[in-house]
């Protein structure tokens, strides 16, 4: 598959996602978010061999520094709607991915960035990262999902505070409020990222989805998150994966998982 505004780096296992739009601090335009949403529904539920991707902005100004808002200026009511709509369909198809999803932040991650890093599975941010939803200053709120995840991820009031201020956090910050992974010098990123993924390969694949899987359903107020993971668990436990991991164990060698 093709993409305009995405670069993709193929690493045995892993495949790198760069957002491809410097010069505009990769800000989301429509077109990034047609390619995000390619790669995420279309093409990496067909690469079985993938065991994790790692999401980052070109450049080392900024993750994604929001949304592109030149593109927001003629909006009706029923475009803003189908905007956020369709943005948080695709940020849901990041969020629900059965292989692991790492944000690598360097620099701004602001407004519809901030949004995209909080879908991902987890987050690495170099020292100088940036984070916030300053959406407010233009006389707007999030609408990819950022007045939901940030709750989840900071608490009711520090979220509440951040999203009416428009304040931003330091990567220091972000990382006490838990809204980061690690946070390493600059430059750093990418091995910290690859060296927490090339961690999570050696796991039973099949089990890291569902481990995925039974996690979103604690924030889904359809889903009740305990029937989930007795669901989840009971379909681990006829999986090739869990006879071969039993196995190791009793024999006391590493296992040699196939993701079935």
């Amino acid at each position: 598959m093709s993409y305009q505004n995405l670069i993709l780096t193929e690493e045995g296992p892993f495949i790198t996602v760069t957002i491809n739009r410097e010069k505009a601090l990769n800000a989301l335009n429509q077109q990034t978010m047609s390619d995000l949403a390619q790669f995420f529904g279309e093409d990496l539920p067909h690469r079985e061999n993938v065991r994790g991707v790692i999401l980052h902005g070109a450049g080392d100004r900024a993750f994604v520094a929001g949304a592109d808002i030149k593109e927001f200026t003629s909006l009706t009511d029923d475009d803003g709607a189908n905007m956020a709509r369709r943005g948080q369909a695709v940020f849901f198809l990041i969020e629900r991915s059965k292989v692991p999803v790492v944000a690598v932040i360097q620099g701004f991650a602001l407004g519809g960035g901030c949004e995209l890093a909080m879908a991902c599975h987890m987050r690495i941010a170099g020292e100088k990262a940036r984070f916030g939803q300053p959406e407010v200053n233009l006389g707007i709120i999030p609408g990819y999902g950022g007045t939901q995840r940030l709750i989840q991820y900071i608490g009711k009031s520090k979220a509440t505070e951040l999203m009416m201020t428009g304040d931003m956090l330091n990567a220091e910050e972000a990382y006490r409020l838990g809204l980061v992974n690690h946070v390493v010098p600059q430059g750093e990123e990418m091995a910290k990222a690859k060296e927490l993924l090339e961690k999570i390969a050696t796991k039973g694949p099949k089990a890291i989805g569902k481990v995925i899987e039974s996690i979103n359903a604690y924030y889904q107020y359809d889903q009740d998150g305990f029937a989930k993971e007795v669901d989840c668990f009971g379909e681990v436990t006829l999986s090739e994966d869990f006879k071969e991991g039993a196995q190791a164990f009793i024999e006391k060698r590493p296992a040699n998982f196939t993701g079935k």
